[in-house]
């Protein structure tokens, strides 16, 4: 095949107007096919026109919007609302977009309202569990970065989370400077350095 049937990194970063990290976690998840050239990649233009086809209308700016958000989309689930409160704070540290939820199904109206770079999520909650969550999820956002909370797992559940292709968790009681490690490293983002007075927390504190 021509050179000219392949483009290049900055090449589809430039038409999908995405960054190099979203652009990264696309070929991950295969959602985006990609070819290795050595040390470089490469796709074939029909792929990614077929894949900018189908994928146009999210990528496109909402009304009354001129460009898509700069900053990192955290969704932040958990049934317990002290939890989810330390969360926000926490990630608030780093500068996220941050918004949360208290059950699986309202986070499955935020997912299907607005796209996420990461979904940090409990395991064990009523009605849908987190596992569950995950799973619709990738059906709506197959990049999405996802860091799980757990207090306990079992092997089965922690297998589970792994072929789900988690990147992360997070084990109570934690930290504010481990919440942000976590997410930086599910985002491929760089490590921040720790807050003054980083404290522990548990529910109920």
């Amino acid at each position: 095949m021509a050179d000219d049937a392949f483009m290049t990194v900055e090449e589809v970063q430039k038409l999908l107007q995405v960054t190099g990290r979203t652009l990264y976690r696309l070929i991950r998840s295969d959602n985006l096919p990609g070819y290795r050239v050595g040390r470089q990649w490469r796709f074939r233009k029909p792929d990614v026109e077929a894949w900018l086809r189908a994928n146009a209308r999210r990528l496109a700016p909402s009304e009354g919007q001129h460009a898509r958000p700069s900053r990192r989309r955290v969704l932040v689930v958990d049934d317990q609302d002290s939890i989810r409160k330390f969360l926000v704070k926490a990630l608030s540290l780093a500068d996220y977009d941050t918004d949360a939820a208290d059950s699986g199904a309202a986070a499955i109206e935020k997912l299907r309202a607005a796209e996420f770079d990461l979904l940090i999520t409990d395991l064990q909650m009523p009605g849908m569990s987190g596992l569950q969550l995950i799973r619709e999820a990738r059906k709506l956002h197959p990049a999405v970065a996802v860091v799980i909370i757990t207090g306990h797992s079992s092997e089965a559940i922690a297998i589970e989370a792994v072929n789900l292709g988690v990147a992360g968790y997070l084990t109570k009681p934690f930290r504010v400077q481990t919440i942000l490690v976590r997410a930086a490293r599910a985002l491929g983002d760089p490590e921040p350095p720790a807050p003054p007075g980083d404290i522990d927390f548990s529910p109920g504190t």
